[in-house]
């Protein structure tokens, strides 16, 4: 994947180096945030990570992905407030599926608060099922928790 270019985009694998702005971003983007501890322990536990930047260098989003037996775990998927809506939730997904596929795994599993309705819609518009719920998953506001829907995209035998 090293520098894939996407029109005025390019993803490129996570490094250590990329961990402070990735972690300004999501603090920016969630009110309860993975650390940057949470990103440090994915990449030396052998996660794959994905930086999608402007071609200024602006970071633009990332995803984590853990592969968990025969398929990926989609840990986070962010894209920076200043560009959602531009297409690039929609990239990094079809870069996770296409890193699933290249490691002979069968789909993608993730979840996604019932609140986030945005995130919801792109995964519905995918191709991802809601499978179940994990019930109090997340923290939320008032020290109360929230819901997870899990949901499940499984790969054709074409591709994406």
């Amino acid at each position: 994947m090293s520098g894939v270019l996407l029109a005025d985009r390019y993803l490129s694998p996570m490094t250590e180096a990329d961990l402070d702005e990735v972690a300004a971003v999501e603090r920016e983007a969630y009110e309860f945030p993975w650390s940057r501890g949470n990103f440090e322990d994915s990449l030396r536990n052998g996660y794959f990570g994905v930086c999608m930047r402007h071609l200024t260098g602006v970071l633009v989003g990332y995803c984590v992905l853990m592969p968990v037996v025969d398929e990926m775990h989609l840990l986070n998927l962010c894209v920076a407030p200043q560009a959602q809506g531009s297409g690039a939730g929609l990239a990094l997904l079809r870069e996770a599926v296409r890193i699933s596929r290249g490691k002979g795994l069968s789909g993608l599993l993730l979840e996604v608060r019932p609140s986030n309705v945005r995130a919801l819609r792109l995964y519905e518009r995918f191709g991802f099922a809601t499978i179940g719920r994990r019930k109090n998953y997340y923290p939320a506001r008032r020290h109360s928790r929230e819901d997870a829907l899990v949901m499940r995209y499984t790969f054709s035998k074409e591709g994406v």
